[in-house]
Parts: C-alpha cells; structure tokens; sequence
C-alpha cells in the first residue's frame, strides 16, 4: 500500500526529527533519501550532524533530482528535504528558470517515484511564510516551491505542519 506524508514548516522547527522518528516507527530499516547539493564547509557540517544522527539501520541514498531512479517498493523513505531537491532542479540547466517548466519536472518526478507501494515521508520548508523578496529570482523560487508543496499535500495522506518542535496536524 502506497502511503505519503509532507512534513513542513520552517528551519530548524524540527521537521527532520519528525521524519526520522516516524520512519523508525514504521520500520527496523528505514531509508534516508538525501537530496542536498554540498556548496560549502558549513552545509557540509549540516550534512554530518544529520548523517550521526542516524544510526546503521538506515539505508542512505544520495540523490539530488532524479527520485525516481530509485525504487522502493514495500520500503519506508524520508525524502530530505524538497526545498533542495528544488533549488537542484531549478539550478540544473534552466537558464531561463522557466518556473512552470521546473513545476512540472517535479511533478513528473514526484508522481514516477511514489508509484510504487511505499510510505514516503517528505520533509519541506514554508519558505512563502515570510515578507516578498525583492529578489526575482528568490520570488520564482518561493512561487516553485509553494505550488509544489501544494501538489504533495493535495496527495498525500498526512500532513504536519511543525512549529517550534511541537507538530500540528494538518490533514
């Protein structure tokens, strides 16, 4: 049976925590879906204080667009996190940064990947939840990941909003 779930709200509210407890909840050997791009030291050191965070029974994949070039049937997966997947499929050679061409690659991708039976555990950021940039390209992200968002939410089964490290169900 096929069972998704988006956990969002803002940095550092505790989305990954959630995600990991309830993969661990649902399975001995959960996996762990890793989407970011490493550009610098500091997010380098973001990444390892993740990876201490889980232990051996995690499967770890690393893949930063194509989701769906891994099958995980009958398994339990955090995707972490569609923020960065995003960033990864708007900065892959888009050089118009076409926002409805990106919406709809993802779309595609999302759809191609959860096919399969699996429970997938999305994790994401409400980046839209502060002013408007006056940055376009800051403006075109913020329209992409919202609608994106949207489309995971409007198919998914769960969907916590995490506040503060205090989860609020959603749906």
């Amino acid at each position: 049976m096929r069972r998704i779930i988006l956990i969002t709200g803002g940095q550092r509210s505790g989305k990954s925590v959630k995600a990991e407890r309830m993969a661990l909840g649902l399975s001995k050997t959960p996996v762990y879906v890793a989407t970011a791009h490493i550009w610098d030291d500091e997010f380098r050191e973001r990444v390892r204080i993740h990876q201490e965070r889980r232990g051996p029974q995690w499967t770890n994949i690393e893949e930063e667009i194509h989701l769906s070039r891994h099958d995980l049937t009958g398994r339990v997966a955090v995707i972490d996190c569609v923020t960065l997947w995003l960033t990864n499929i708007i900065s892959a050679g888009n050089p118009t940064l076409d926002v409805a061409h990106c919406l709809e690659l993802a779309k595609k991708e999302f759809d191609a990947f959860t096919a399969h039976d699996g429970t997938y555990i999305f994790v994401t950021n409400e980046i839209g939840l502060g002013g408007v940039s006056d940055n376009a390209l800051q403006r075109k992200f913020t329209d992409l990941q919202g609608w994106m968002n949207q489309y995971i939410a409007a198919n998914a089964d769960e969907v916590i909003l995490m506040v503060s490290g205090i989860e609020l169900r959603i749906k």
